[in-house]
């Protein structure tokens, strides 16, 4: 009970700081850290499986199950912007878990120009996220769990730095296949803007759930994103001046995955993301808008997977993923 009360008071303690006047900023933390949750629809809270990628997702998924392991992860996003992480997961005790992590997106390099049209060189851009985890036991079936992050952006000569936490729960009924997960992210502010308009963090509330088949080694995900708000704002406003319907408005804060897992040592998945099959609509078509799919095998002393995800006609994103036990190599 002690540890279900230190997660709702640091809860209600961030709820205040986590509303700023401005733009959306440090917006990649909304982007996949995980190539199985890529596969998957680009988000998860509720999968319980031994990935230390996936704390990133929901701090209450980190555990004991994870002690000594190290995990990286690349993903060539669109054109020259890519993503990464590198997370270090350790057991304490029978019943918590620490972890440090970082991860990245450089929005690669731009050519700089005077008021007069005159090459200045180049500058780039990117943000970085380093993130301390604690997870705890509650029970049998519930974790909880914390990230606090400190968050850098660099754009040419302009920098932003910003504090926010993570905090997570998650349920897991083995005999049953059933997980559930819950969090609350990016609660927190700017401690320094770019200039003097402080922005908002992409504070959010998302919960899921998985259930495996009784007589299949299948397992369905489904994960609802963005529940602070009800209409949700296209990456591209020109053509959305007719306002949604009630069914379009609620597919958009919803995220799909089958995954088929017959065994610890490999995986396939498929999910649908509708929020960016919508976003990247055009005239012309764009039906896999949206879809994603990966798989993952354990080689050795590694695991590996890979994810591939469909976000335009002409953008299609690659993640890969490996991770391994460090007591392994002993």
């Amino acid at each position: 009970m002690k540890h279900i009360l230190f997660v709702l008071i640091l809860t209600s303690l961030s709820l205040p700081i986590s509303a700023q006047q401005g733009e959306e900023v440090f917006s990649f933390l909304h982007y996949p850290t995980s190539s199985r949750a890529n596969a998957l629809g680009g988000n998860t809270v509720s999968l319980i499986e031994r990935d230390p990628s996936l704390i990133f997702h929901n701090p209450g998924l980190l555990g004991s199950e994870m002690d000594g392991m190290l995990n990286l992860n690349y993903m060539n996003y669109i054109s020259d912007i890519n993503i990464g992480s590198v997370a270090y997961t350790k057991a304490k005790g029978d019943k918590g878990a620490w972890g440090i992590g970082a991860s990245f997106i450089s929005y690669g390099n731009f050519k700089q120009k005077s008021t007069e049209n005159t090459d200045e060189g180049t500058f780039s851009a990117k943000d970085i996220n380093i993130t301390g985890l604690y997870a705890h036991d509650l029970s049998d079936k519930w974790r909880g769990g914390i990230a606090i992050k400190f968050l850098y952006s660099t754009f040419e000569r302009y920098s932003a730095f910003a504090l926010c936490a993570d905090a997570g729960l998650s349920y897991y009924d083995f005999d049953k296949g059933f997980s559930f997960g819950f969090a609350l992210k990016n609660m927190g502010a700017q401690l320094k803007s770019y200039n003097e308009e402080r922005e908002s963090l992409p504070w959010d509330i998302q919960l899921g759930f998985s259930k495996k088949m009784q007589n299949a080694p299948l397992r369905l995900s489904v994960t609802a994103m963005y529940l602070n708000k009800w209409e949700i704002d296209y990456i591209d406003k020109v053509n959305t001046d007719n306002k949604d319907s009630f069914f379009k408005t609620l597919t958009r804060h919803f995220v799909f995955g089958v995954d088929y897992v017959p065994s610890d040592n490999f995986w396939l998945g498929i999910g649908f993301n509708p929020k960016t099959n919508q976003d990247m609509s055009l005239e012309s078509g764009n039906k896999l808008g949206g879809f994603s799919f990966g798989g993952g095998v354990k080689i050795n002393k590694f695991d590996v997977s890979a994810s591939v995800a469909r976000y335009h006609p002409s953008a299609t994103s690659l993640m890969v993923s490996v991770s391994t036990t460090l007591d392994d190599f002993k």
